[in-house]
């Protein structure tokens, strides 16, 4: 998805509203004032109100007679759109709330793709697995380059949910990708990650057999991989050996 901000001046008025909201600056419940906004921003009031008619559809903003526009508690917004999750991975670091994100993203992956990837290995297809395939080589071939390692990685998770055949759950992309995206980034910045495409051709493997127990202890192992590649980027706990110690199988690579 194009984050807004390369769609004009209404796509960068909406980010930058957006910001300001999850940042805390316009905190919940806090009226809005639009002559100021648009001042500040340097844009048309016509252009403002479309881009809080964005973030309104978000649940973010709403607007009543004699309170005018306003930011809505935070229990109403929609926290699983695709926009606002990016909006809070991006701005969460400078707000301290990364690490909670990406646990919470940890946690919703250990509940959702383990019983994926079994539907998957019932249901895959030949395309699917041509999917898969494809994208555990791209993984291989782009280990140094963390740019395409990263769409490699999420191209393999999207095809993952797409082989379950279940609409609801190849929606879970949209949970899933803006959060994986955030959090291979973060990997790829570490020399000192493990190589990710042996776990994830266990994965493939698995699927390809059509075997879901198989499948999901792959998973598993695969997300343990990436807890610990997590766990990694703390450093080291005092009197913890060094990374080298770990022995050969400790190479270098990036998603999960």
């Amino acid at each position: 998805m194009t984050p807004y901000a390369r769609r004009g001046v209404h796509g960068q008025t909406v980010e930058a509203l957006a910001r300001r909201i999850l940042g805390g600056e316009i905190p919940e419940g806090a009226t809005l004032d639009l002559v100021a906004l648009q001042s500040e921003l340097d844009v048309s009031l016509t252009a403002l109100r479309e881009s809080l008619k964005v973030l309104a559809a978000k649940g973010m903003v709403d607007a009543r007679q004699k309170r005018g526009t306003f930011v809505r508690s935070r229990a109403d917004w929609n926290l699983l759109d695709a926009d606002v999750l990016r909006w809070q991975f991006e701005g969460g670091r400078a707000s301290g709330t990364e690490s909670s994100l990406l646990r919470n993203l940890a946690e919703v992956r250990a509940i959702i793709e383990p019983a994926a990837v079994r539907l998957a290995a019932e249901r895959r297809t030949e395309a699917d697995l041509l999917s898969l395939e494809t994208a555990v080589a791209a993984m291989g071939r782009h280990e140094a380059d963390p740019g395409h390692a990263v769409d490699a990685d999420l191209a393999f998770h999207r095809a993952l949910l797409t082989a379950t055949h279940n609409e609801l759950l190849e929606r879970m992309e949209m949970v899933i990708e803006s959060g994986l995206a955030h959090r291979d980034r973060i990997v790829h910045s570490s020399p000192h990650s493990e190589d990710p495409v042996p776990a994830h051709r266990a994965v493939l493997d698995a699927v390809r057999d059509r075997d879901p127990q198989a499948a999901e202890a792959a998973m598993r192992a695969l997300l343990d991989q990436a807890g610990r590649d997590l766990a990694r980027l703390d450093g080291p706990e005092e009197g913890a050996e060094p990374d080298d110690a770990a022995g050969p199988d400790d190479t270098r690579g990036g998603g999960r």
